[in-house]
């Protein structure tokens, strides 16, 4: 592939992870972050040290924080901020497209109160902007391992096939395998809600459960997103792909993911704020608890695991309790209950 010019936003671990893949592929990176001694270190000793300490970064990587300074030229702009910070940087960024320009993001959640997926703000915010196409790229995968060029697969999907697979030959490497996928609501969904369970299953860790009850969580929570993912109008089978099955397993096995940490601190007996302030970095999980909860009751599709955590983040319930209300739950049906998507007739599913 040719190179490229892409800007990637964000200079978290996962932004500063994937520019590190494109400047390995040769492509030539500029990394916005938003504090200037950050750029500077990056710059000067090629090491982002609160998000990557471990990763000698490319030297290739050129890092700025003033957003207005990203060239207008770039073929590709990665977004890896925060959801609640993305639509802020796309109206930043609409006067630094073109028509060919092809915008990726790479965050996971939905938005509170208006219930839209990433693409779907950022396209909001894009309303008669010049550019080529919005992409997701989303998977399994740490951003402290991709770092270290350990082997990754990942999914990249977009309502324009040519420029997923544009956004596929991009990152591909020999250590980060892109596969593309065209159900662009089941990639954001599967990435948005196995934060939920991984703060579920961080937080039964916290109280001291074991294995069966963290494979009880994962399975039970795929059927959860499943549901409303397919009443969302999703493929089914995308669950069991990366983006979901495999997000979802990296996630709550792994003491890399903040949503698990997050959890685990709540199952210890912590308060939410205390739990936020001593983690010192965006837990995406809980806003997307607060809004997959809400969809959940507007979609009509019953989700008992977001609803229990919903109850011990927002509402203040004991963890104990709220693992004790699920298993005490009315008796179903595995089969039935794993993919009925709504309500009917006021019977759960």
């Amino acid at each position: 592939m040719a190179k490229k010019k892409a800007a990637v936003i964000g200079a978290g671990s996962w932004g500063t992870a994937l520019a590190q893949v494109l400047a390995d592929n040769g492509h030539s990176v500029q990394l916005w972050g938003r504090r200037s001694e950050q750029s500077e270190e990056i710059n000067q000793t090629h090491i982002n040290s609160r998000y990557l300490p471990d990763v000698v970064l490319n030297s290739t990587i050129k890092a700025y924080s003033d957003l207005s300074a990203t060239d207008a030229d770039n073929d590709y702009i990665i977004c890896a901020v925060p959801t609640k910070a993305i639509r802020e940087t796309i109206k930043q960024l609409r006067p630094l497209l073109h028509e060919h320009s092809i915008l990726v993001h790479a965050s996971k959640g939905i938005e509170p109160g208006t219930f839209k997926r990433i693409s779907e703000m950022m396209e909001e915010e894009l309303e008669g902007a010049s550019y080529k196409a919005v992409a997701v790229l989303s998977g399994p995968s740490h951003a402290e391992e991709v770092g270290i060029k350990q082997p990754t697969t990942v999914t990249v999907s977009s309502k324009h096939l040519e420029a997923a697979a544009a956004v596929q030959d991009l990152f591909m490497n020999n250590y980060f395998r892109v596969y593309t996928n065209e159900d662009m609501i089941g990639v954001e969904i599967g990435g948005a809600l196995k934060n939920i369970i991984a703060l579920g299953i961080g937080m039964t860790d916290g109280l001291g459960y074991g294995d069966n009850t963290k494979a009880a969580l994962m399975t039970r929570g795929l059927a959860e997103i499943t549901r409303l993912g397919v009443a969302l109008g999703a493929n089914p089978m995308t669950f069991i792909g990366l983006s979901g099955l495999g997000d979802l397993i990296v996630t709550c096995t792994s003491e890399h993911s903040r949503n698990w940490r997050a959890g685990h601190l709540l199952g210890k007996g912590k308060k939410l704020d205390d739990v936020l302030d001593e983690m010192g970095m965006v837990v995406e999980g809980v806003r997307t608890t607060k809004a997959v909860f809400a969809l959940a009751q507007a979609e009509n599709v019953e989700m008992p695991i977001t609803s229990a955590l919903y109850s011990v983040l927002f509402e203040e319930e004991p963890p104990l309790q709220a693992a004790d209300r699920l298993m005490g739950r009315m008796k179903k049906n595995e089969e039935e209950s794993s993919f009925m998507g709504r309500n009917e007739g006021g019977r759960e599913s």
